[in-house]
């Protein structure tokens, strides 16, 4: 055997040995009992927004992380896959599971032919000619999603039903105390497909295709030179995220039961996947649930740092104007991940553990 047989074998052994692997475990059990052990909405809604959002942050880091090109419009695909599911089961009225099927078949087909356009189209000239090209997309998309009121509702967007067990009014009965409403059926579907699109995800960036995209990263012209037609697998790389960020804008409606261009195709939303990108760190993919929960958590629960101090500090005015600064402290938040975590929560432990391994 070649060193790079012996090296994948002592990785297959080890695989099921290594303290990541019970971390990742004991996350997902985690996921899974959320509902048995928090009873609030509020932190089940917290919850699987982490999920979703995950999965999106985790395929936009297959274009920037493990391809090193940079995109600014990959939430023109979640708004994409959001609008199909909501105009099927809102504008349409076709409330069953088939059409619900079919909207999200219609999504992944519809993100996949447009990214491998709009990759042919610019890829082949300049990675920064491509940033700005899916930027215009995206905010072409939003304009048009705003004007065409007959079809996408416009500014107020598509309020919706879901057909059978996902209905809201849907009750399967009690299990351990917790009703399987339609509303938890959603939730432990969604888990299921955003599990099933993250160990795609994995598999895509340690195939074949993900190594030689990550040499595109690295080194470009080395790439080339060896023989590889970059650009074909960069265009592999955008149409595969853009099919997962189609699926992701459906099951985010499903929860949500409502679209509208502000929540699914503003510049906002795009910003929020750089942050979370930025704060897990990039090429890591599981870093992508670290940004997550860092964004949603703070974003839920920091406003409310107000009503807490307010009852522990009462008839002190500078405590209360200083607890309305939520935004503030969420900046500072920032700044100190990035200080100490210039490559990203997971990216710098793992550049941590691999220094102590080496010595």
């Amino acid at each position: 055997m070649n060193p790079v047989q012996l090296f994948h074998l002592e990785e297959r052994k080890n695989r099921f040995r290594s303290p990541s692997f019970f971390f990742r475990i004991l996350l997902l059990a985690f996921f899974v009992f959320t509902p048995f052990m928090f009873r609030s909405f509020e932190v089940l809604d917290v919850i699987l927004k982490i999920i979703i959002f995950s999965v999106l942050v985790a395929s936009y880091d297959v274009i920037l992380g493990y391809t090193g090109i940079v995109s600014l419009g990959h939430v023109l695909y979640f708004g994409i896959g959001s609008y199909f599911v909501g105009i099927f089961m809102g504008k349409l009225g076709l409330t069953s599971y088939g059409h619900l099927a079919l909207a999200f078949l219609i999504a992944i087909l519809i993100s996949g032919v447009l990214s491998v356009l709009i990759g042919l189209f610019s890829l082949r000239i300049r990675a920064i000619f491509f940033a700005m090209v899916t930027l215009a997309f995206m905010e072409f998309t939003f304009i048009l999603s705003s004007q065409l009121r007959s079809i996408t509702g416009g500014d107020d967007g598509i309020s919706f039903k879901l057909p059978g067990i996902l209905a809201i009014d849907f009750s399967y009965g009690k299990f351990l105390g917790i009703e399987f409403t339609g509303r938890l059926i959603s939730y432990y579907l969604i888990l299921l497909l955003s599990l099933i699109l993250f160990l795609l995800m994995l598999r895509f960036v340690h195939s074949p295709v993900g190594r030689v995209l990550q040499s595109i990263r690295d080194n470009e012209q080395r790439s080339t030179a060896l023989g590889y037609r970059t650009y074909l697998f960069q265009v592999i790389a955008s149409s595969f995220a853009s099919c997962v960020a189609a699926v992701m804008g459906g099951c985010f409606v499903i929860w949500v039961r409502y679209v509208s261009p502000d929540s699914s195709l503003s510049v906002s939303i795009m910003l929020d996947v750089l942050l979370m990108v930025i704060v897990g760190g990039m090429g890591t993919l599981y870093g992508s649930i670290f940004g997550a929960a860092f964004l949603m958590v703070t974003r839920a629960f920091l406003p409310k740092l107000q009503v807490i101090i307010a009852s522990l500090l009462p008839g002190i005015p500078l405590a209360i104007r200083l607890s309305e600064r939520w935004l503030f402290y969420f900046g500072l938040l920032f700044i100190v991940i990035v200080y100490f975590f210039p490559k990203g929560i997971v990216g710098t432990a793992q550049e941590i553990f691999a220094r102590r391994k080496s010595n």
